[in-house]
């Protein structure tokens, strides 16, 4: 392992729960408890998850987290492998999770959701429930460091109102960010005037929207993978190309669409996706937008990319080869890193290999990759 001079700030911007398998029965409202988000065996023995009744992800719950276990054997569709088999230490006991911190060198990290990266309702009522019991759950685990475990608030995007009201409670509890699903919401993009009143608050709060991959079983999300293979994909095409595809022209839409001229203060962090599509992104947007600007929405900036180094934030793979030349391109301040612990594609010694990574950058680089952009980012 590569060290730094002294003991830098050191910060994961991935790094997942799972939340525990009767956590929705626990934290739901009594009126909601018989539809929580669950476990069952079916009759063939296998394990599934179901929301309201549902299964949302068939066959596979030990994948969930994985990072613990044989890949090939934790996608067994006719395995035994249980969720609770694929979740290591520190996966849903905030304690836990700060002994990990420690074997790391980890000075703090940003929780996400890993089940709530799945359920999808269009029952605004239980979608709203869904959300304050994770919420609720995840300050609770929380309260093991809140200032080494960095928290964000999950909303109902199909109900802003009431996702204002959520993120006012969140904001006094010192919440840090947003979850964000890359995908169109009854047809809005993040631009239109439907997010208007919650994105105003979010700019107010100086907290970030993080916006990270999902996976829906009703419908295909938003991306640009196409239909290249039939189910069941190719394994590291899909995980491959499963969030940039959906992060990737997200981000890339807020853009163009002038979000950011709408919310100049407006901060987005782009998740799971890697931090080397970022430098090619904002050549191709500024090279189209030199010949196509007069047919599509006026930017009040000279280019695209000047919205990148002023608005996004990306999350560099341990193992990128490329964080210099971003850090370059786009900002020194404007890179990250993420482990994605304790998911099936996680990096098991992604601090050692993210600082391998960074050895030939000069010191405050290192540190401002490391940790310190995140520091003050998220105003640690």
């Amino acid at each position: 392992m590569v060290e730094l001079a002294t003991n830098p700030f050191v910060f994961d911007a991935d790094a997942h729960i799972l939340e525990p398998p009767d956590m929705w029965e626990n934290y739901l409202e009594h009126e909601y408890k018989s539809r929580a988000i669950k476990f069952r065996v079916n009759d063939k023995g296998v394990e599934q998850l179901y929301a309201d009744g549902e299964v949302i992800l068939p066959n596979c719950t030990a994948a969930l987290g994985g990072a613990n276990i044989d890949r090939t054997e934790a996608f067994n569709p006719r395995g035994s492998l249980t969720y609770l088999d694929g979740a290591p230490l520190g996966s849903m006991d905030g304690a836990e999770r700060l002994v990990q911190f420690d074997n790391w060198g980890l000075s703090a990290g940003l929780v996400l959701p890993t089940i709530g990266i799945l359920w999808d309702s269009d029952d605004n009522p239980l979608a709203n429930a869904y959300c304050r019991a994770y919420n609720n759950w995840v300050y609770d685990f929380q309260a093991a460091d809140r200032n080494r475990l960095v928290i964000a608030a999950n909303l109902n995007f199909h109900d802003i109102d009431e996702a204002v009201r959520e993120l006012d409670v969140r904001l006094k509890q010192g919440f840090k960010g947003v979850f964000l699903p890359p995908e169109r919401v009854d047809g809005h993009a993040f631009a239109s005037d439907y997010f208007d009143p919650l994105w105003a608050r979010i700019e107010e709060a100086g907290i970030p929207l993080l916006i990270h991959v999902i996976v829906r079983s009703r419908r295909f999300v938003t991306g640009f993978v196409g239909d290249w293979y039939e189910t069941p994909a190719n394994r590291t095409f899909s995980f491959a190309l499963g969030a940039a595809s959906q992060v990737m022209p997200a981000c890339m839409a807020m853009v163009v669409d002038g979000l950011f001229d709408k919310f100049p203060r407006l901060k987005v962090v782009a998740i799971e996706a890697g931090a080397g599509w970022a430098p090619y992104a904002m050549d191709r947007l500024d090279e189209k937008y030199q010949h196509f600007s007069g047919f599509d929405r006026k930017l009040e900036l000279d280019k695209p990319s000047d919205y990148f180094r002023r608005n996004l934030w990306f999350v560099a793979e341990p193992e990128e080869r490329t964080i210099g030349s971003c850090l370059e391109l786009v900002g020194e301040d404007r890179i990250l890193w993420g482990s994605d612990f304790p998911h099936i594609d996680s990096h098991i010694e992604a601090p050692g290999e993210v600082r391998e990574k960074l050895a030939d950058l000069p010191e405050h680089l290192k540190r401002a990759v490391l940790g310190e952009n995140a520091r003050k980012l998220f105003k640690l």
